[in-house]
């Protein structure tokens, strides 16, 4: 008995956009399944539309798997740069009499779809060039190659994941190989790159279903093994219908530079349209032990943006507040933003336990970090500058003698606040909220008396004595 073959998944992108979410869960469920089983997991760049396929779009995909921490075995396959290897196999087609070669013009076939289409029939070649031997040549016509798929039975589709799926033969038509100036089709290389790439298990969206059955009759015709097909269920926005740009953001970089962590993003986008049990948060090592073909579901996921926001919180808040400052000047420095001083950076980090209980992504968490890079004097927004009323502002000047011999520690500042308060008869909010507003220029923000131990004495004082003398 020979040993069973190492399974080989591949994600194969085309670099006409950015990686999207949809794509970016199929790259996860391969790239899983791959480390479940032990397999190799390959990468190859479907290039061949040389008037779509760009460099930045190359690149762009590169980034995405990149952070998302989907690594790839092997060097990316380029498809274009195979060309000669896609030819090569429809010439041996061609010469074993599995496919042929057609002269039918482009105005035969319109002429010959619209009389299909006016007799309410299926629009498919009719194999006008199928058995047909040319006499002499025809000029100014280059042939297309096309495959001399089977035109009775059926080929069937074994799905892991939709079940037995059926296609008539006879609705299959004798579809393209090799273009008329000799490019191969996507449906040629495709097989051609999956066999040469050893891929045994073919994990994609259910829209290449019908694509796998003209696949298969190319295989079939060469002889090679059948791959394993898994067609995942397309995702589908919070209102049901087809995920499209209306629905927000679709790009990987996009939800990057919106805040969202890699590891809950994995988490996030293998919940969509795979279980196990009732698990919501599932750590990558927990999922790669985890992950099988068996319990992707058949029903299209609904992307749900509040449930990635609490995965994002929970994995925010269980990060080191070290690994999580240091993602959070990456985010800074991608939006354009100022450097951080030395000091800042010692601010932020020393703030992190606070800030990250209070946010779902790092853009919240940069705001609410934005007392720490703003410069003195802050300029207070509309509703802090009605909390620093003249009385505020004139109390504000005597807190900040009450401060001045204060041990600068959140729970010694809050006592003396507290004292300060009830020695002026007024309530703690009545001291607390001009206190916020002199800090931060806001009247939300992390809780004060953090602002002001992570600020520290000089600069707390400064902030307060610059409204109190406004």
């Amino acid at each position: 008995m020979s040993a069973p073959r190492q399974i080989v998944t591949r994600f194969a992108p085309s670099p006409t956009g950015y990686l999207h979410i949809g794509g970016a869960r199929t790259a996860l469920f391969n790239w899983l399944y791959a480390r479940h089983t032990g397999g190799i997991f390959r990468l190859r760049i479907e290039d061949t539309d040389r008037a779509r396929s760009t460099p930045e779009a190359i690149d762009a995909i590169l980034e995405g798997m990149a952070w998302l921490g989907l690594h790839h075995d092997g060097e990316v396959v380029y498809q274009f740069a195979r060309a000669a290897r896609h030819r090569e196999v429809a010439e041996e087609l061609l010469a074993r009499g599995l496919a042929y070669r057609c002269y039918a013009t482009h105005e035969e076939l319109e002429a010959m779809r619209a009389e299909q289409k006016a007799a309410g029939k299926p629009m498919r070649y009719d194999g006008r060039w199928r058995d047909r031997t040319l006499d002499g040549p025809v000029p100014n016509v280059p042939p297309v190659v096309r495959l001399k798929a089977p035109q009775t039975g059926e080929t069937v589709i074994e799905d892991a994941v939709q079940g037995q799926v059926v296609f008539r033969n006879d609705v299959l038509d004798d579809f393209v190989l090799l273009r008329g100036d000799g490019t191969p089709t996507y449906m040629l290389s495709v097989v051609v790159d999956d066999f040469d790439m050893g891929v045994t298990h073919i994990i994609r969206g259910d829209d290449h279903l019908t694509n796998s059955a003209r696949q298969r009759q190319i295989i079939d015709a060469m002889g090679w093994p059948q791959p394993v097909y898994a067609h995942l269920p397309l995702l589908h926005g919070e209102d049901g219908a087809k995920l499209s740009k209306r629905h927000g953001a679709l790009g990987i970089h996009e939800y990057r530079n919106l805040g969202y962590l890699p590891e809950a993003m994995r988490n996030y986008l293998l919940r969509l349209g795979w279980s196990h049990g009732d698990s919501e948060t599932i750590s990558t090592e927990q999922a790669i032990d985890w992950f099988n073909l068996e319990s992707i579901g058949r029903s299209p996921a609904r992307v749900d943006f509040k449930k990635l926001n609490n995965l994002n919180g929970f994995y925010m808040r269980a990060a080191a507040d070290s690994d999580l400052a240091t993602e959070t000047e990456a985010l800074l420095g991608r939006l354009g933003r100022p450097a951080l001083t030395e000091h800042q950076r010692a601010q932020l980090l020393a703030a992190m336990p606070s800030l990250k209980d209070r946010a779902k992504t790092l853009i919240e968490l940069i705001d609410n970090a934005s007392f720490i890079f703003e410069t003195r004097p802050l300029v207070p927004d509309d509703k802090a500058a009605k909390a620093l009323s003249p009385e505020a502002r004139a109390r504000l000047a005597r807190l900040t003698t009450a401060l001045a011999e204060t041990p600068w520690t959140a729970g010694e500042i809050e006592a003396a606040v507290r004292a300060f308060a009830e020695a002026e008869g007024a309530k703690l909010g009545d001291v607390a909220q001009p206190l916020r507003a002199a800090l931060t220029g806001r009247t939300v923000s992390p809780p004060v008396f953090d602002v002001m131990a992570t600020l520290g004495r000089a600069e707390s004082l400064a902030r307060i004595g610059d409204q109190a003398a406004a």
